[in-house]
């Protein structure tokens, strides 16, 4: 999927929304006519009537993105290439009742995405806390187990199910915690720290060196013909670490999206 259908999706979210806010003011002016009959219970139409407008120009707006976002991905090439290889994504989340992080590539294609894995036949019953890595695919390239009460855990594991280490969060007070990556001995790899303002999150090594971050409000100028949103977050991984070792670290993005939100 490209970035252009994510925004006519969006968009097509927009409509259907607007749509459903007619049914409400439909039904209202039905009864009001043939068994009410009180001019005032007109103006219970206006709430709906507002937001279906407001819906409707949302639509219109986010369709425009969407062709203009494809006259540009014609204009751009595709690279093939693994999301492990990346060493920048962009990161669109689609709040919803089935919500799901979106990855992609900064040519506007489809890296991969995030959202629950509720495995099969039973298990498919159970409320899920595991989430999956999936490339653009469909295949599944990494788990991501919640634990503890507060989430304050995630373990992380391969496509194979082999545990990779973990991601854990500590209260040190109000609204400040520490966030800790260990490898699958339970050794110390580096740590999480960033602000409670603003999405700035560095992924540190265990010498206190940067290898990889999740920040909104920085996307190069260049990308903007295809993500015309400037405050698309954006995350960045030192091209050095492995697969494994940048999966482990996307652990990050539960806590972010899934848990802290």
């Amino acid at each position: 999927m490209k970035i252009n259908k994510y925004y006519r999706d969006i968009a097509n979210l927009n409509l259907n929304g607007g749509i459903a806010a007619l049914v409400p003011t439909i039904l209202i002016i039905v009864l009001n006519l043939s068994i009410i009959r009180h001019r005032e219970i007109m103006l219970c139409t206006i709430p709906f009537i507002l937001y279906s407008i407001i819906s409707f120009q949302l639509y219109l707006f986010r369709m425009r993105q969407s062709l203009e976002i494809s006259r540009s991905l014609v204009l751009s090439g595709r690279i093939d290439r693994s999301i492990f290889e990346a060493s920048h994504l962009l990161v669109l989340f689609r709040n919803t009742q089935f919500s799901r992080i979106h990855l992609y590539f900064p040519d506007g294609h489809l890296a991969g995405m995030v959202k629950k894995h509720r495995g099969n036949g039973w298990e498919r019953l159970k409320p899920s806390r595991t989430f999956a890595l999936y490339n653009s695919d469909q295949e599944v390239l990494g788990f991501f187990n919640v634990k503890g009460r507060k989430s304050s855990k995630i373990d992380v594991f391969g496509r194979n199910r082999r545990f990779l280490g973990s991601f854990e969060k500590k209260r040190l007070g109000w609204r400040k915690y520490q966030k800790e990556l260990f490898n699958e001995l339970g050794r110390y790899v580096g740590a999480i720290e960033g602000s409670s303002v603003f999405m700035d999150e560095q992924v540190m090594d265990i010498g206190h060196q940067q290898v990889g971050r999740l920040r909104r409000g920085w996307m190069p100028l260049e990308w903007s013909s295809l993500f015309p949103e400037p405050n698309t977050p954006v995350l960045s991984f030192n091209e050095a670490l492995s697969g494994e070792e940048k999966l482990l670290r996307m652990s990050l993005l539960i806590n972010e999206y899934f848990i802290e939100r």
